[in-house]
Protein backbone atom coordinates (compact mmCIF):
# COMPACT_ATOMS: atom_id res chain seq x y z
CA UNK A 1 0.00 0.00 0.00
CA UNK A 2 1.30 3.48 -0.85
CA UNK A 3 2.23 5.34 2.35
CA UNK A 4 0.30 8.55 3.06
CA UNK A 5 1.88 11.84 2.05
CA UNK A 6 3.83 13.77 4.67
CA UNK A 7 1.85 16.77 5.84
CA UNK A 8 2.45 19.88 7.84
CA UNK A 9 0.03 21.76 10.09
CA UNK A 10 -1.43 24.96 8.69
CA UNK A 11 1.07 27.78 8.76
CA UNK A 12 3.94 25.60 9.99
CA UNK A 13 5.28 23.46 7.16
CA UNK A 14 7.36 20.46 8.12
CA UNK A 15 10.05 19.97 5.52
CA UNK A 16 12.09 16.94 4.62
CA UNK A 17 15.41 17.03 6.45
CA UNK A 18 18.44 17.53 4.19
CA UNK A 19 19.91 14.25 5.40
CA UNK A 20 16.96 12.34 3.96
CA UNK A 21 17.35 13.61 0.40
CA UNK A 22 17.15 11.18 -2.46
CA UNK A 23 20.68 10.07 -3.32
CA UNK A 24 19.65 9.75 -6.96
CA UNK A 25 18.40 13.32 -7.17
CA UNK A 26 19.85 14.92 -10.32
CA UNK A 27 19.11 18.45 -9.14
CA UNK A 28 21.44 18.57 -6.12
CA UNK A 29 20.26 20.74 -3.24
CA UNK A 30 17.08 21.71 -5.06
CA UNK A 31 13.46 21.09 -4.08
CA UNK A 32 10.38 21.11 -6.28
CA UNK A 33 7.33 23.17 -5.36
CA UNK A 34 4.01 22.38 -7.04
CA UNK A 35 1.39 25.07 -6.45
CA UNK A 36 -2.09 23.55 -6.03
CA UNK A 37 -3.79 25.90 -3.58
CA UNK A 38 -5.99 28.15 -5.71
CA UNK A 39 -9.74 28.07 -6.09
CA UNK A 40 -9.68 27.88 -9.89
CA UNK A 41 -12.36 30.57 -10.06
CA UNK A 42 -12.64 30.74 -13.85
CA UNK A 43 -13.15 26.99 -14.00
CA UNK A 44 -15.50 26.93 -11.00
CA UNK A 45 -17.72 29.55 -12.62
CA UNK A 46 -18.63 27.01 -15.31
CA UNK A 47 -18.46 23.69 -13.46
CA UNK A 48 -19.14 22.16 -10.07
CA UNK A 49 -15.85 20.24 -9.77
CA UNK A 50 -12.62 21.90 -8.72
CA UNK A 51 -10.41 21.93 -11.79
CA UNK A 52 -7.58 19.96 -10.18
CA UNK A 53 -10.03 17.09 -9.64
CA UNK A 54 -11.66 17.41 -13.05
CA UNK A 55 -11.10 14.55 -15.52
CA UNK A 56 -8.23 14.91 -17.97
CA UNK A 57 -7.48 11.95 -20.22
CA UNK A 58 -9.28 9.67 -17.79
CA UNK A 59 -7.62 10.84 -14.57
CA UNK A 60 -7.85 13.83 -12.21
CA UNK A 61 -6.06 16.76 -13.80
CA UNK A 62 -3.58 17.29 -10.97
CA UNK A 63 -2.43 13.64 -11.16
CA UNK A 64 -0.53 14.40 -14.35
CA UNK A 65 1.49 17.24 -12.84
CA UNK A 66 2.16 15.14 -9.75
CA UNK A 67 3.42 12.24 -11.84
CA UNK A 68 5.80 14.44 -13.81
CA UNK A 69 7.32 16.22 -10.83
CA UNK A 70 7.77 12.98 -8.88
CA UNK A 71 9.40 11.36 -11.92
CA UNK A 72 11.94 14.21 -11.97
CA UNK A 73 13.29 12.83 -8.67
CA UNK A 74 13.97 16.00 -6.76
CA UNK A 75 15.56 15.93 -3.33
CA UNK A 76 12.13 16.85 -1.95
CA UNK A 77 8.81 17.79 -3.48
CA UNK A 78 6.42 20.16 -1.73
CA UNK A 79 2.80 20.36 -2.85
CA UNK A 80 1.13 23.52 -1.62
CA UNK A 81 -2.58 22.94 -1.01
CA UNK A 82 -5.44 25.18 -0.02
CA UNK A 83 -8.88 25.34 -1.62
CA UNK A 84 -9.39 21.62 -2.21
CA UNK A 85 -8.41 18.43 -0.39
CA UNK A 86 -5.89 16.52 -2.51
CA UNK A 87 -4.86 14.01 0.15
CA UNK A 88 -6.26 11.00 -1.71
CA UNK A 89 -4.16 11.83 -4.78
CA UNK A 90 -0.81 12.76 -3.26
CA UNK A 91 1.90 10.08 -3.47
CA UNK A 92 3.80 9.23 -0.33
CA UNK A 93 7.01 10.73 -1.69
CA UNK A 94 5.74 14.32 -1.50
CA UNK A 95 5.25 16.69 1.41
CA UNK A 96 1.93 18.51 1.56
CA UNK A 97 2.16 22.10 2.80
CA UNK A 98 -1.19 23.70 3.54
CA UNK A 99 -1.53 27.41 2.82
CA UNK A 100 -4.17 28.85 5.18
CA UNK A 101 -4.00 32.13 3.23
CA UNK A 102 -4.68 30.62 -0.19
CA UNK A 103 -7.51 33.09 -0.81
CA UNK A 104 -5.00 35.95 -0.81
CA UNK A 105 -3.42 34.81 -4.07
CA UNK A 106 -0.51 32.86 -5.52
CA UNK A 107 2.20 34.82 -3.74
CA UNK A 108 1.24 33.36 -0.36
CA UNK A 109 1.36 29.83 -1.77
CA UNK A 110 4.79 30.45 -3.26
CA UNK A 111 5.92 31.79 0.12
CA UNK A 112 4.71 28.58 1.81
CA UNK A 113 6.62 26.37 -0.61
CA UNK A 114 9.78 28.46 -0.44
CA UNK A 115 9.51 28.59 3.35
CA UNK A 116 9.39 24.80 3.56
CA UNK A 117 12.46 24.54 1.34
CA UNK A 118 14.28 27.20 3.36
CA UNK A 119 13.57 25.39 6.63
CA UNK A 120 15.00 22.19 5.15
CA UNK A 121 18.19 23.89 4.02
CA UNK A 122 17.70 23.78 0.27
CA UNK A 123 19.61 26.14 -2.00
CA UNK A 124 16.96 26.48 -4.74
CA UNK A 125 13.42 25.59 -5.69
CA UNK A 126 11.83 24.79 -9.02
CA UNK A 127 8.22 25.95 -9.03
CA UNK A 128 5.41 24.66 -11.23
CA UNK A 129 1.62 24.61 -11.36
CA UNK A 130 -0.80 21.77 -10.70
CA UNK A 131 -3.02 22.74 -13.63
CA UNK A 132 -0.32 22.22 -16.29
CA UNK A 133 -0.62 18.49 -17.01
CA UNK A 134 1.75 18.29 -20.00
CA UNK A 135 4.90 19.82 -18.50
CA UNK A 136 7.25 16.85 -18.50
CA UNK A 137 9.70 15.49 -15.95
CA UNK A 138 12.49 16.26 -18.43
CA UNK A 139 11.51 19.93 -18.33
CA UNK A 140 11.56 19.99 -14.52
CA UNK A 141 15.05 18.45 -14.59
CA UNK A 142 16.35 20.81 -17.26
CA UNK A 143 15.24 23.91 -15.36
CA UNK A 144 16.69 22.51 -12.12
CA UNK A 145 20.07 22.03 -13.81
CA UNK A 146 20.41 25.72 -14.73
CA UNK A 147 23.05 27.66 -12.82
CA UNK A 148 21.48 31.11 -13.06
CA UNK A 149 19.76 32.50 -9.94
CA UNK A 150 16.51 32.52 -11.94
CA UNK A 151 15.77 30.08 -14.76
CA UNK A 152 12.56 30.03 -16.77
CA UNK A 153 11.28 27.23 -18.99
CA UNK A 154 10.51 28.28 -22.55
CA UNK A 155 8.46 26.50 -25.20
CA UNK A 156 9.13 27.71 -28.71
CA UNK A 157 10.72 30.79 -27.18
CA UNK A 158 7.73 31.58 -24.95
CA UNK A 159 8.37 31.83 -21.22
CA UNK A 160 6.20 29.65 -19.01
CA UNK A 161 6.61 27.34 -15.99
CA UNK A 162 8.45 25.80 -14.24
CA UNK A 163 10.80 28.40 -12.84
CA UNK A 164 13.99 27.92 -10.82
CA UNK A 165 14.59 30.36 -7.96
CA UNK A 166 17.86 30.28 -6.05
CA UNK A 167 17.99 31.10 -2.34
CA UNK A 168 19.68 34.42 -3.09
CA UNK A 169 16.51 35.81 -4.70
CA UNK A 170 13.97 34.47 -2.22
CA UNK A 171 13.93 37.69 -0.13
CA UNK A 172 12.74 39.56 -3.23
CA UNK A 173 9.65 37.41 -3.79
CA UNK A 174 6.25 38.95 -2.99
CA UNK A 175 4.40 37.83 0.11
CA UNK A 176 0.91 38.85 -1.00
CA UNK A 177 -1.13 39.28 -4.15
CA UNK A 178 -1.82 37.02 -7.09
CA UNK A 179 1.55 37.42 -8.79
CA UNK A 180 4.18 34.81 -7.96
CA UNK A 181 7.69 35.32 -9.32
CA UNK A 182 6.62 37.25 -12.43
CA UNK A 183 7.49 40.67 -11.04
CA UNK A 184 10.87 39.50 -9.83
CA UNK A 185 11.68 37.98 -13.22
CA UNK A 186 10.72 41.21 -14.97
CA UNK A 187 12.73 43.40 -12.59
CA UNK A 188 15.94 41.35 -12.58
CA UNK A 189 16.56 40.40 -16.24
CA UNK A 190 20.31 40.04 -15.73
CA UNK A 191 19.69 37.11 -13.38
CA UNK A 192 17.37 35.21 -15.73
CA UNK A 193 18.32 32.29 -17.96
CA UNK A 194 15.90 30.69 -20.41
CA UNK A 195 15.75 26.89 -20.70
CA UNK A 196 14.08 25.58 -23.85
CA UNK A 197 11.89 22.60 -23.02
CA UNK A 198 9.87 19.93 -24.76
CA UNK A 199 6.30 19.29 -23.67
CA UNK A 200 3.34 21.64 -23.63
CA UNK A 201 2.75 24.44 -21.08
CA UNK A 202 -1.01 24.35 -21.69
CA UNK A 203 -2.94 25.11 -18.51
CA UNK A 204 -6.57 24.41 -17.74
CA UNK A 205 -8.66 27.46 -16.87
CA UNK A 206 -12.15 26.45 -18.01
CA UNK A 207 -14.05 23.18 -18.57
CA UNK A 208 -13.75 23.44 -22.38
CA UNK A 209 -9.96 23.56 -21.97
CA UNK A 210 -9.92 20.15 -20.34
CA UNK A 211 -12.38 18.71 -22.81
CA UNK A 212 -10.37 19.86 -25.80
CA UNK A 213 -7.04 18.70 -24.46
CA UNK A 214 -8.49 15.36 -23.34
CA UNK A 215 -9.30 14.57 -26.95
CA UNK A 216 -5.95 15.75 -28.26
CA UNK A 217 -3.31 13.25 -29.37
Amino acid sequence: MTPPPRRSPAGAPTATAPGSRNAGDPSGATAAVLLCAGAGRRYAAQGSTHKLLAPFRGRPLVSWALDHVVAARFAATYVVTGAVDLSELLPGSVTAVHNPRWRSGQASSLACGVGAARDAGFDAVVVGLGDQPLVTAACWRAVAAASSPIAVATYGGRRRNPVRLARTVWPELPRSGDEGARGLIASRPALVAEVECDGDPFDVDRPPDAAGARDAS
